[in-house]
């Protein structure tokens, strides 16, 4: 009997290579879920609306995908889905200061943008609705949810108590009982990101936060605040602290990247046009659960 020889598969050198750099680079392969936003807080816009300081920011933002990141990184900036902003819009919520900041991100920014309220625009010692209402028009409620890319996203407020005189703070009941309530409906190994005005450093009762997350797959707490860059790990819980635009501050944002194993931010400086690859500023881990919901 006669043999047929089976088709040999060929596979040229430049493919094997091709396919090598893209996993080399860390970059999610193609159909692969994967998530990339930027972060930023504490933008202070000034009583009188003055926000020109947040133009060099936005600017730096809108032109930023495509660039490579680092080296020990690897892969290039995606298209964000979103940027997210921790809180302190304004120096304090006037609202010519409210106009200011509806005006930047929803005509200047290219990309959709989320925010929750900070301390400051509560209004310190004489209280205002101005941010309150505008946060409550744009997402119905000061604390809200989002899923993107296979990501479920906690944008959580925390009122602030300003008879402590001190910029520490301990996040309030009714916040914690928010996150246990809404973590019971979420799956157990879906990646979660809450994301609130307090920094780790501001944190007075991180055991409680951290109980509160139970079981659920939370694999990032952003923070603003103190205005700089910073990363910790407290009990197994990986803490970002947001870099904020305004004067006196680091002229920085962070770019956060999520791919189905691993978990990336890193502060990218507007003005020096570079990374940031201070150790204490950036983070990368490995990370488990992310699929599609697309």
């Amino acid at each position: 009997m006669r043999r047929t020889k089976k088709p040999i598969l060929t596979i040229t050198l430049s493919a094997v290579l091709s396919l090598a750099a893209v996993v080399w680079a860390g970059e999610p392969v193609a159909g692969e879920p994967g998530l990339t936003f930027f972060g930023w807080s504490d933008q202070h816009i000034q009583t009188d609306g003055n926000g020109s300081h947040l133009i060099p920011a936005i600017e730096a933002m809108n032109g930023l995908p495509g660039p490579t990141y680092p080296d020990n990184i690897g892969g290039s900036v995606a298209e964000p889905e979103f940027v997210f902003g921790c809180g302190d819009i304004t120096e304090w919520p006037t609202a010519a200061a409210r106009d200011t900041y509806n005006e930047l991100v929803t005509k200047r920014l290219k990309f959709p943008a989320y925010d929750i309220m900070g301390n400051h625009d509560e209004g310190g010692l004489a209280p205002s609705e101005t941010m309150k209402k505008w946060i409550l028009a744009r997402h119905e409620s000061l604390t809200y949810t989002f899923d993107k890319g296979g990501v479920h996203f906690i944008a959580l407020f925390s009122g602030y108590d300003e008879s402590l005189n001190n910029p520490a703070q301990p996040i309030t009941k009714e916040a914690l009982d928010f996150i246990r309530k809404d973590l019971a409906d979420v799956p157990k190994r879906k990646p979660v990101v809450v994301a609130m005005h307090l920094c780790f450093e501001a944190l007075t009762n991180r055991d409680e936060l951290v109980e509160a997350f139970g079981d659920a797959n939370v694999i990032l707490v952003l923070g603003g605040h103190y205005h700089k860059a910073t990363v910790n790990r407290y009990r197994g819980i990986n803490f970002v602290q947001l870099p904020s635009p305004a004067p006196n501050s680091p002229n920085e944002f962070t770019v956060i990247r999520i791919t189905p194993d691993r978990l990336v931010a890193i502060p990218y400086d507007y003005e020096k046009k570079e990374w940031d690859t201070d150790p204490k500023k950036t983070l990368d881990v490995e990370i488990s659960g992310l699929k599609s919901d697309r």
